[in-house]
């Protein structure tokens, strides 16, 4: 049962991330061509709630996906034991939460 849950867990995320992907890709190309800087893009940035809402939901369905990939991955090189690899899994998405909420803080609220 759990298999099945981190499957659509996966793909869920995967469909979360397709346009927020796109969306980054996009207003990057848009700032470089734009010339803008740094600072102007952090100008546009803070204080937005559709920017921090965009962000934040972009870290968590990454820190979701990117955990259950990686716990594949150390599964199939070091034969843990599900327990284990729940607690591994578990470790990852939060040290991911953790540096990507950073980051969309940064970015969105200082």
């Amino acid at each position: 049962m759990l298999s099945i849950r981190l499957y659509l867990a996966q793909r869920i995320t995967a469909m979360l991330m397709a346009p927020l992907v796109l969306l980054h890709l996009g207003v990057m190309v848009y700032a470089i061509q734009g010339g803008l800087t740094s600072s102007e893009i952090l100008g546009r940035t803070q204080g937005s709630l559709f920017w921090g809402l965009t962000y934040g939901l972009f870290v968590v369905a990454l820190s979701i996906h990117a955990a259950i990939g990686l716990r594949v991955v150390i599964h199939e090189w070091f034969g843990l034991n599900e327990s284990l690899l729940n607690w591994i899994t578990y470790a990852i998405t939060l040290l991911l939460l953790g540096l990507g909420g950073r980051a969309v803080y940064a970015v969105v609220m200082s």
